[in-house]
């Protein structure tokens, strides 16, 4: 028995200390509780929309691919049946949903919002994978796919914020955004899942470390560029 709480506590641990830092890196002008909640609980949700839809597509492309060389089939898997349909589902609350909301008044909130639909995404999809895995499965997950949702989460966030605030370039910018993740998604996910080349799977953690690179920059100066700054 308790194995599976250690599993779970594990698998839920890195999406809620991830959520509590971009709160917290937030620091000249909180969001609202409400909506934090909800743009978590709204990407929980969209992990069993993605889930079912990425089952579906993964037996279609089979069915399709079924003479493609190998490379070329874990690419399609990766950018479109990962890459693109979770990108998606989670890009559809932050501009449905935040976008157009009073609370969303600062370019540093698209991050915010969108990290936090991304915890919501990747918590759920780890307590998923960890239902049928084991603890260890949840340490690797803990430095690995989490933290590369929240890194996807700020890229797509930074260019909504600058949307919300550039009208004129706004659907320029949220493309932008949502394309750059679907990309940084396929990419991960393909160097993970090719077979043909192992050491390319090393890639992936370069990716990872770029990501890390890439988040703590646009945070920090996204942050500082707060219009609230001098109220605090």
């Amino acid at each position: 028995m308790l194995i599976p709480i250690l599993s779970i506590l594990l698998a839920v641990l890195p999406g809620a200390l991830i959520a509590f830092w971009i709160y917290r890196s937030d620091k000249y002008e909180k969001e609202p509780w409400f909506h934090l909640l909800v743009c978590f609980l709204l990407g929980a949700l969209t992990m069993f929309i993605a889930r079912e839809v990425e089952n579906f597509l993964e037996t279609a492309a089979v069915d399709f691919a079924i003479d493609m060389p190998s490379m070329l089939f874990h690419a399609l898997i990766a950018f479109v049946v990962v890459g693109f349909v979770e990108e998606l589902l989670k890009f559809l609350p932050l501009r449905f949903y935040i976008f157009g909301r009073e609370a969303f008044n600062e370019p540093m909130d698209g991050i915010v919002y969108a990290v936090m639909i991304a915890m919501g995404f990747a918590t759920t999809e780890n307590i998923a994978y960890v239902a049928y895995g084991t603890w260890e499965t949840a340490i690797i997950r803990m430095f690995t796919a989490v933290p590369a949702h929240a890194m996807l989460g700020v890229i797509m966030g930074y260019y909504a914020g600058r949307a919300k605030f550039e009208p004129h370039k706004r659907f320029l910018l949220l493309m932008s955004g949502f394309w750059l993740a679907v990309l940084g998604h396929g990419a991960y996910d393909f160097f993970i899942l090719q077979e043909d080349y192992p050491s390319l799977a090393v890639l992936s953690l370069v990716l990872l470390a770029i990501g890390y690179w890439m988040t703590i920059r646009l945070v920090r100066r996204e942050r500082e560029k707060s219009p609230f700054k001098d109220r605090a």
